[in-house]
């Protein structure tokens, strides 16, 4: 009995992970985005300290690199496998993703 719910558990679990496979797909990607998105604002439109800014976007799943260029007001963050890169555009455009 016990082992019959078991196997329609398993089975349950992998209809809604195949059900689901595109956006567990996007996963990686939007989390590498919104980091870079999200530390560049903080950082580049609020005027906030890189310190405060990497605790601002850190995420239950970690980032493998998160790069600061102040020279350029661009932000790269990696994670997941995948990167983004976000830059600041100006003061009235704020940050916006480069690739």
């Amino acid at each position: 009995m016990k082992r019959g719910i078991a196997v329609i558990i398993v089975l349950a679990l992998g209809l809604a992970v195949w059900h689901e496979r595109v956006s567990l797909a996007a996963f990686p990607g939007i989390l590498s985005a919104y980091s870079a998105k999200e530390y560049c604002s903080c950082r580049y439109v609020m005027g906030l300290t890189a310190s405060y800014c990497q605790g601002y976007v850190k995420q239950y799943l970690p980032l493998s690199g998160l790069e600061d260029d102040p020279v350029h007001a661009r932000v790269s963050a990696r994670g997941l496998g995948q990167g983004a890169t976000a830059q600041w555009t100006g003061a009235r455009q704020g940050c916006r993703l480069v690739r």
